[in-house]
């Protein structure tokens, strides 16, 4: 392969990586987790991020709670539905990343340093060896 047909390949390869960037940035944004307390009496929506969207009383159950409960089955139903998106979020960022990062943790924001910026850039053998650098560093 000549120096413009690997050129080609790599912007090809740049475009392709572009176009799945901007499916998970689409598939990212319409995240939603829906959890409803055991006994009905609340039903918490979040989005993204886990940010709340909407809490709906279905029945009226939540009336006969302190309002100290009542916060209690909110927040519950609320962990539970934030755990549910962030569980969607990594599965759908996983296929982006490289083999071996935890996309869990990087959705957490528990991820190591490494998870973001390796110590070794990850490149082509090709690119390190026009730039003379070698074979890359396991």
């Amino acid at each position: 392969m000549d120096f413009n047909e690997r050129i080609e390949s790599l912007f090809e390869e740049y475009q392709r990586q572009r176009n799945s960037l901007t499916e998970m940035q689409q598939k990212m944004r319409a995240l939603t987790a829906t959890a409803t307390s055991p006994r009905r009496e609340v039903t918490v929506t979040v989005g993204q991020n886990g940010v709340l969207t909407d809490i709906k009383f279905p029945t009226s159950a939540h009336k006969r709670l302190t309002p100290a409960d009542l916060a209690e089955v909110i927040l519950t139903a609320y962990a539970e539905a934030k755990e549910d998106v962030t569980a969607q979020a990594a599965a759908v960022l996983a296929p982006m990343l490289p083999d071996g990062t935890d996309a869990r943790a990087l959705v957490d924001g528990t991820a190591g340093t490494d998870a973001y910026l390796p110590a070794h850039p990850r490149m082509a053998t090709s690119v390190r060896e026009m730039l003379g650098l070698g074979r890359q560093p396991r």
